[in-house]
């Protein structure tokens, strides 16, 4: 398994209002854009850059500071506010392709590495606002990039180098942790999903992962006797009352997608009918899937918890988003 590259400084674009980013992050979930569309914001980031600074972006953390999806309200069916196309030339109506949208505040860090990051203040200020403008002009997530209408000291981006010193950046980290809140950080519990598939296989030998990612996905309330103690009724004894409780004790976990895995072989360039790109070989995929959980940011105990980075297993035919965060159940109990 590959592991975070180690950067030399961070890049961070607080509090960036967008509107209309895709809600609709899989074929099966919903409710915040895929990690895979801020990776994606990345390389073309970089690419962007390349002609002017010769800097690499690590990964890219998300802190969510408020959200919108554009959903109706009421009732326990909730449906996503579609827009009416026009008719068609024979005047009828013209079918409508759903798509979710969510207007989202978010900040993004990227972790750095390159000569930028050894420049004078003055330098990396101008290189944070020159990315910052670049943004400004590209879709995040499907999104457009609005002015915020925070105070811009909140909104100045800001790029820094990482201390060598250990001590001393994780000072800096817990400093800036504490200008993320209020807000939440979207980190990967892939420990989660193997615990919860374990368990269940040692029920049901037949379970498998999707089992448990379903199991994750939802609150499966059990009843539990009402008795104080928590002892079950002898045996032959029914129980007048009962407590019925969910099983969710881990925190606020989600359901997400983390990349995609091959369902073919790599075929070459143009085999494929009516492929995007004819020059380019091809493969089928479908979506992978794990568990993500949103944190408060004074949770993490280092910018390595936050970033995302991708990562690639072409024999296995693995293209997926990672994360190392590792949960400090001694310090954090959930």
């Amino acid at each position: 398994m590959s592991a975070l590259p180690e950067s030399a400084g961070l890049l961070i674009l607080p509090h960036l209002r967008i509107q209309n980013a895709n809600a609709i992050s899989s074929p099966l979930t919903h409710g915040f854009p895929s990690i895979t569309a801020f990776l994606g914001l990345m390389w073309a980031l970089e690419r962007k850059l390349a002609g002017k600074y010769p800097v690499l972006f690590d990964g890219v953390g998300v802190i969510c500071h408020a959200f919108q999806e554009q959903v109706t309200d009421g009732g326990y069916t909730h449906a996503f506010r579609l827009t009416r196309n026009p008719v068609d030339k024979d005047g009828s109506t013209a079918a409508i392709v759903e798509e979710g949208r969510i207007h989202l505040d978010i900040t993004l860090v990227f972790g750095l590495s390159g000569n930028i990051v050894n420049h004078d203040d003055g330098q990396r200020d101008a290189f944070a606002r020159e990315v910052a403008d670049a943004v400004s002009q590209m879709r995040v997530a499907g999104g457009s990039v609005l002015p915020s209408a925070r105070a811009p000291w909140l909104t100045r981006p800001q790029c820094m180098s990482i201390a060598q010193d250990a001590g001393e950046a994780a000072s800096r980290f817990r400093q800036l942790r504490r200008r993320w809140l209020p807000g939440f950080a979207l980190v990967c519990r892939d420990d989660l999903l193997h615990q919860r598939t374990a368990a269940l296989q040692a029920i049901d030998p037949t379970a498998t992962a999707l089992d448990a990612w379903l199991d994750l996905s939802r609150f499966n309330w059990r009843p539990q006797p009402a008795d104080a103690t928590g002892n079950s009724p002898p045996d032959g004894a029914s129980s007048a009352k009962v407590e019925w409780r969910h099983d969710r004790s881990e925190g606020w976990i989600v359901p997400i997608p983390v990349g995609y895995g091959a369902l073919s072989a790599l075929y070459p360039p143009g085999e494929v009918a009516h492929a995007r790109d004819p020059l380019t070989p091809f493969r089928f995929v479908e979506s992978l899937y794990s568990i993500g959980q949103w944190l408060g940011p004074h949770r993490l105990q280092s910018w390595r918890d936050l970033l995302w980075y991708g990562h690639t297993d072409v024999e296995a035919g693995v293209h997926r988003a990672r994360n190392d965060y590792t949960p400090a159940l001694s310090v954090f109990p959930n």
